[in-house]
């Protein structure tokens, strides 16, 4: 809180500055956001599971505040959406819509046009599956941390949410409609609907680079002379 505290007091100047200039007032669009949930033991997610490195919900459900005088719904000031559903992509990609802004020749982006949803004038969600791979294993964060796992692979779609395992284990199915603090596994109440996203989610997940958190991944040799030049490094320091 300290550190949103300082940005506030930083950025009241920029705030004033647009809210004192009539054309700046109504044509620009400031977003406020946060790129993923508290740190574990320094902050709280509520009745969330998880925190941050997670794919629980605490770990990925992340605020997102939109300002814009001149651009949004007349009655958006103060409302909270909690129904929607979009991540990062989606927010690149909508900017591009609300600037008019080609995109760059021979470029596809995997983000939705959602702009009428930043702008309070729809709730519309994202169409299209998100999918999710944790952070590789960092001291405290990996697999059994702090009394259970911690889900390498995690989709959500509509309301539906997935998470596996990449070997295959511990898959869990929940309803966020009616759960959203992940405490009742459904994966077996819906078969179909666990083998349709386990499918997906494996299929992205193998066009992406592998990394430390994939038990298949395979480091490849350190650039030459990096090995050598650690070593004269060393030997200097602790001469």
């Amino acid at each position: 809180l300290g550190v949103v505290d300082e940005m506030d007091e930083q950025l009241a100047p920029l705030f004033e500055r647009i809210r004192n200039d009539p054309a700046l007032r109504e044509n620009t669009l400031i977003l406020f956001c946060s790129d993923n949930g508290h740190e574990a033991g320094a902050g709280s997610a509520g009745e969330l599971r998880g925190a941050k490195t997670w794919l629980y919900e605490g770990g990925i459900r992340s605020p997102l505040i939109v300002w814009g005088p001149g651009l949004m719904a007349r009655d958006s000031a103060g409302r909270i959406n909690e129904t929607s559903v979009f991540c990062a992509l989606d927010v690149n990609r909508s900017i591009y819509a609300l600037t008019n802004t080609p995109l760059p020749e021979g470029t596809s982006l995997d983000g939705e046009n959602l702009i009428e949803t930043i702008l309070g004038k729809s709730e519309e969600s994202r169409r299209s599956p998100i999918f999710y791979r944790r952070p590789p294993d960092r001291p405290g964060f990996g697999h059994g941390y702090p009394d259970e796992d911690n889900p390498d692979l995690g989709a959500i779609d509509g309301t539906w949410k997935f998470l596996i395992n990449l070997d295959g284990s511990d898959a869990q199915l929940y309803d966020l409609a009616s759960d959203q603090a992940e405490s009742v596994n459904v994966k077996d109440k819906h078969p179909d609907l666990a083998a349709k996203l386990k499918e997906a989610l494996f299929k992205w997940n193998a066009g992406l680079p592998k990394d430390g958190g994939d038990p298949a991944f395979k480091p490849g040799p350190p650039p030459a002379g990096g090995k050598a030049k650690g070593k004269e490094k060393g030997k200097a320091k602790g001469q």
